[in-house]
């Protein structure tokens, strides 16, 4: 009896496996599991990364404040702009669910369902108090350290939600040299990383047609016109007719250039 009952227990872990938009393995994989933020939640989160320092404690509480992150952003001092951030913080509360595989020292292998945030805090003064959750802080630290070279100020003036989502995994993809990459992915698969999912964790759905047009090619021209160094291809991956995944080629010429 207790063969079969671990047998219907893993059958429903990999069932929930399939279906979760934000499985975390290593550190790129979180760069890649965001792809249900709008582009000022994806900005507003970007911020919060940039206090981050690999010598940090998993513990440690960052503080700053609205009219800082107002300011980063380029808005003025507005109480819809107040608003806006406000519901940027409560959206990435609600919205950055995190599902870690586990094992005991024992061997018996699990899933971890927890959150980016620990906690977050806003306060009438207009500061600003959060912390990662403790599961997660490894994964951020590592990313931080090792794949979130972008500068803050580059991350900030990026137009389309898209771009950053392509910069993000050109950034992972390149070990974090942003240099020459090669992103490879089934249409699912890209549909998850730059649309999101909907409430039963399955990849939201375009045309690939109009998933190309509106979407890969929207970044990938901005990417083009933020990088002259930088030339970007995509390559349509079909079965017959039917798309069935892309490849984005980046090279980019003065891999010394210093951004």
């Amino acid at each position: 009896m207790a063969v079969q009952e671990n047998k219907k227990m893993d059958q429903a872990l990999s069932n929930l496996l399939s279906r979760q938009n934000y499985l975390v393995v290593q550190g790129n994989d979180l760069a890649r599991s965001l792809g249900n933020l709008t582009k000022l939640e994806h900005k507003v989160l970007d911020f919060c990364f940039s206090f981050v320092k690999k010598e940090d404690e998993q513990d440690m509480v960052y503080q700053t404040k609205v009219i800082d992150l107002i300011h980063h952003l380029g808005l003025n001092a507005s109480g819809r702009n107040y608003q806006r951030i406000v519901k940027a913080f409560k959206a990435l509360n609600e919205n950055t669910a995190i599902y870690l595989q586990i094992q005991k020292p024992s061997g018996d292998k699990g899933i971890l369902m927890t959150s980016l945030f620990d906690r977050i805090a806003l306060f009438e003064s207009g500061s600003i108090e959060f912390r990662f959750s403790r599961d997660v802080a490894p994964f951020i630290f590592k990313l931080k350290d090792h794949f979130y070279s972008f500068k803050l100020a580059e991350l900030s003036r990026v137009r389309s939600k898209y771009t950053l989502t392509l910069m993000k995994l050109w950034n992972a993809n390149s070990q974090g040299k942003l240099t020459n990459a090669k992103i490879q992915g089934t249409l699912e698969e890209w549909e998850h990383w730059f649309l999101g999912s909907d409430k039963s964790g399955h990849p939201k759905k375009m045309s690939a047609g109009i998933f190309k047009r509106d979407v890969l090619k929207k970044a990938l021209n901005e990417i083009d016109r933020m990088y002259p160094d930088v030339t970007v291809y995509i390559t349509t991956k079909k079965k017959g007719v039917r798309v069935i995944g892309y490849t984005i080629d980046i090279i980019r010429v003065q891999t010394t250039l210093t951004i």
